[in-house]
């Protein structure tokens, strides 16, 4: 029969015990805390600004999207879900930068159709010259 004392014995020196410690420190790794994601906050913050700016009546609805995001992004970061808080500022400051995007698609297309009708009268004035 084998002595009971020996069940509960650290494994011997070795890979055995190096698995152990890794597996171990892998365990502990995994259970740390998400940081606080302070400098994604401020940069989808300051996507929305600079957005909100450029983007207010050209892409009212993709603006409309990144103010709700950062504002679920503020309410997780104040409950402490910073995971979630990373995810939706990240998500707000993509979405900021489209709306500045569609806002410039937006201001070029007007300022086509302008030049295109300018271009329309010269030649209507060349024709009945």
């Amino acid at each position: 029969m084998k002595d009971a004392s020996n069940a509960w014995s650290l494994p011997p020196p070795g890979p055995t015990r190096r698995w152990v410690a890794s597996a171990l420190l892998l365990l502990l790794t995994a259970c740390a805390s998400t940081p606080p994601p302070k400098e994604q906050m401020a940069v989808g913050r300051a996507a929305v600004e600079r957005a909100n700016a450029a983007a207010a009546t050209d892409a009212p609805v993709t603006l409309a999207a990144a103010r709700d995001k950062i504002a679920r992004a503020n309410m997780a970061y104040a409950e402490k879900d910073y995971t979630l808080a990373r995810q939706l500022a990240e998500q707000a400051e993509a979405d900021a930068t489209l709306a500045e995007a569609q806002a410039r698609t937006a201001r070029s297309q007007r300022a086509l159709t302008e030049v295109r009708e300018g271009i329309r009268q010269l030649r209507d004035q060349m024709n009945r010259s």
